[in-house]
């Protein structure tokens, strides 16, 4: 109850929450898109990169001056830039694509710590970036997250079609005149811009949690990607708002504790879809141990 006190009279509160609930439903539509597509190497590949974006908007803004500048905008350019030469890879170059996203995560983080390292009074909050501080965020940056949120589920429900052929079925796609190289880049800047969304959530390390294990739960309950698509969006919010108002008074990292409610929960559910699971096929079974029937 003291979160909710405090949240009706401090403004970061609100915007914490606020962003919470934003990038959720961003984090529904895309991250069903992202497990579907069996892509989350690539997420994760591009989530890392993220934060040499970050530690070069935090160097240019501190040390050179350009105010205008900010975190957020860093995250952007880094994230759609890692997405860009991952898809060029898939698609056109005879590099094998493991390598070079494995190459991107790696220069992606040293770049970004060799940049707070040299930007004065920012190496202590690198932590803040790895592990996401949702405390931090400012109106400026909530402005950002809602434009961002708008144009990921507005492409992705616009284009949900296409994205399921290239999702599910490439070749039947081709065959029915879908440019999928075409779809399948814009899924991946759709992918790098959800990234950036929940980097500001969770950090930059735990990105792949909250993009993926409310959509595992919600698998478990829909059947159609739609509402799995509705039903992740609701339990990431959900599980965002919690972990602020239970972090808040012990004073934990919010997003720590939002992706330790998002592990336990799916948990929880697979444990319990697995038992159901047994139980049903112990009732199935014949009596009196015999062989079953062919």
């Amino acid at each position: 109850m003291e979160f909710y006190h405090a949240l009706v009279s401090h403004s970061f509160l609100q915007y914490a929450l606020l962003t919470g609930v934003l990038a959720s439903v961003a984090c529904g539509v895309v991250g069903t898109y992202v497990v579907t597509r069996r892509i989350t190497y690539i997420a994760g590949g591009i989530s890392h990169c993220v934060l040499g974006g970050i530690g070069a908007a935090l160097y240019l803004n501190k040390v050179h001056g350009w105010t205008a500048v900010t975190p957020l905008y860093g995250a952007v350019v880094a994230a759609l830039g890692a997405a860009v030469i991952i898809a060029w890879v898939s698609l056109r170059a005879k590099q094998r694509e493991d390598t070079v996203i494995g190459a991107l995560w790696a220069i992606g983080m040293a770049a970004g710590i060799l940049f707070i390292s040299q930007t004065p009074g920012y190496s202590q909050d690198i932590m803040s970036y790895l592990f996401g501080n949702i405390l931090l965020v400012t109106k400026e940056d909530l402005r950002l997250v809602a434009l961002l949120d708008a144009l990921v589920v507005t492409m992705g429900v616009l284009f949900y079609n296409q994205f399921l052929a290239v999702c599910f079925d490439e070749e039947f796609a081709r065959l029915r005149g879908i440019k999928v190289e075409v779809y399948y880049v814009m899924l991946l800047c759709l992918t790098a811009l959800t990234v950036v969304l929940l980097v500001t959530v969770v950090g930059v390390v735990m990105v792949i949690a909250l993009l993926t294990l409310p959509v595992a739960i919600a698998a478990h309950f829909a059947k159609r990607l739609w509402g799995i698509m509705a039903l992740s969006a609701v339990l990431s919010a959900l599980f965002t708002t919690a972990g602020l108002a239970i972090s808040y008074r012990p004073d934990l990292p919010p997003g720590a504790t939002t992706i330790m409610l998002a592990g336990a929960a799916y948990l929880a559910v697979a444990l319990g879809s697995g038992a159901l699971g047994v139980r049903r096929s112990r009732q199935r079974a014949p009596a009196g141990g015999g062989e079953a029937p062919r």
